[in-house]
């Protein structure tokens, strides 16, 4: 497998219970894949939320008043900063908790596979990739089958 950045800080928060959460260190090895060889370090935050919580963000950040599976939040670099002074801020991450889950049993995957599925689906979007149109999408579901191969996860797109 390949290694993730020389240097990585992925802070994990749980607004849940965690119990049949994923752990923190699982959370930092999804990471660390979606990043191999894209960046050499990065700090960012995961958040786990409840649907209140979800619906909320969904509804200030998007303008969608309903709680999604994951939100990407790029961290924006304060101005005034000298020429070439890299911070390694790369953004955060917020999953909702309840909606993961029922999107895993209707799609008949296992939770922690949709967990790391959605992390480096986030963690793409955060390095700037998209989905907006169908090219976009492709080459961003191949880099993901790609990533998830490499941590022993089934593409997450095929029909179960």
């Amino acid at each position: 497998m390949t290694q993730g950045p020389v240097r990585l800080d992925v802070a994990v928060g749980y607004a849940v219970p965690r119990k049949g959460l994923p752990a923190a260190a699982s959370f930092r090895r999804w990471v660390a894949a979606a990043l191999a060889g894209r960046i050499r370090e990065a700090d960012l935050a995961i958040r786990i939320v409840g649907e209140d919580e979800g619906r909320a963000l969904n509804r200030h950040y998007r303008g969608r008043d309903y709680a999604t599976n994951v939100l990407s939040f790029p961290a924006e670099l304060p101005e005034g900063l000298p020429e070439g002074i890299r911070l390694p801020l790369l953004g955060d991450l917020v999953l909702c908790a309840p909606v993961v889950a029922r999107e895993a049993a209707e799609q008949g995957k296992p939770l922690a596979a949709h967990y790391a599925h959605l992390t480096v689906h986030g963690a793409l979007h955060l390095l700037g990739w998209d989905h907006a149109d169908e090219v976009e999408a492709e080459a961003m579901e191949g880099l993901e089958r790609t990533i998830l191969a490499e941590l022993g996860i089934a593409d997450p797109y095929r029909e179960a």
